[in-house]
């Protein structure tokens, strides 16, 4: 297993980090401009960074990111250069090393404001605003549906995409004020495709894909956006066994929602209220949490990660 990274502090211009990815400028050999995605071990939930981290987590989210960059290569161009931390410059060969697995080095682009959901099944807050309202996001649903089911066609519930705190779920009409009724039409179509495909190859290896979520982004000069960011990983994906699916309740999983669970309990017993600083997880519930990662990359891939 990797060493943890919890952050970075290297010699490149203009650092930022988000919850999980810090982020540099570089500049290419042939002198044009590139972004430098870190994922770090940090993890987070209910967009609070916890205490402490999972070794090897960045290096998951990163080596199934780059899987699914590569089967979707005729399906959607995307941001991705390279996942190898020798193409990165400026970097010594300890930060190369202490790097290695958990880099993606991508084109510049200029991030649409609307992150781009779809939903297959009915589950979390697409199931709390069904059990209130009879829909998901504005949709209405057929009455009966119980957690966990199938729906029988996948949903599109774009959001906002917020600076910090939560992010807003808008209509499309909405989402077509921010980036144009053409550019959502194709954000729609795109999104509800990569799904589909997505999912249909997951269930075969024994994962249901309940939902997921997609960023694009457009290089100046361009007009048809970039998949960017991270795509089907357990931080921006709902992952079930599927031979465990049992509609009507939780489902067991692959991703970031048995940390989920397990800070609810924290939450139920007054230690913590869902803001900043976020507490440290229990050795057991890291483990836990990095075996799901292992196993979903596992099932995808049909290789192990590490040795």
């Amino acid at each position: 297993m990797p060493t943890l990274v919890m952050e970075t502090n290297l010699s490149l211009p203009n650092k930022r980090s988000g919850k999980v990815r810090d982020l540099y400028d570089v500049e290419l050999a042939d002198g044009s401009e590139a972004l430098l995605i870190i994922a770090t071990d940090r993890i987070s939930a209910f967009d609070v960074v916890l205490a402490n981290g999972a070794a090897g987590k960045g290096v998951a989210l990163t080596q199934i990111s780059k899987f699914w960059f590569d089967h979707f290569a005729g399906v959607v161009n995307d941001h991705l250069i390279s996942t190898d931390a020798a193409d990165v410059p400026g970097l010594t060969d300890a930060e190369r090393e202490q790097l290695d697995g958990r880099v993606m080095l991508c084109r510049k682009t200029r991030v649409l404001p609307v992150e781009c959901v779809a939903r297959g099944y009915l589950a979390g807050t697409g199931w709390r605003d069904y059990q209130r309202t009879g829909q998901v996001c504005g949709i209405d649903l057929p009455a009966g549906l119980r957690n966990g089911d199938r729906l029988e066609a996948p949903l599109f519930t774009p959001s906002t995409k917020a600076e910090s705190g939560h992010d807003e779920n808008i209509s499309f009409a909405e989402g077509a004020k921010v980036v144009g009724e053409e550019t959502m039409l194709w954000l729609q179509e795109k999104t509800l495709t990569l799904y589909r495909l997505a999912r249909d190859y997951a269930v075969d290896r024994g994962i249901v894909l309940a939902d997921t979520k997609f960023e694009f982004g457009v290089v100046d000069g361009t007009e048809e956006p970039l998949l960017i960011d991270e795509i089907f990983t357990p931080d921006s994906s709902r992952f079930w066994p599927a031979d465990e699916w049992q509609p009507g309740g939780e489902q067991p999983s692959f991703d970031k929602q048995y940390v989920r669970n397990y800070l609810e309990t924290v939450v139920d017993d007054g230690r913590w209220d869902k803001n900043p600083p976020g507490p440290a997880l229990p050795d057991d519930v890291i483990a836990n949490t990095m075996s799901r990662y292992l196993e979903a990359y596992r099932r995808l891939t049909g290789s192990e990660l590490f040795d």
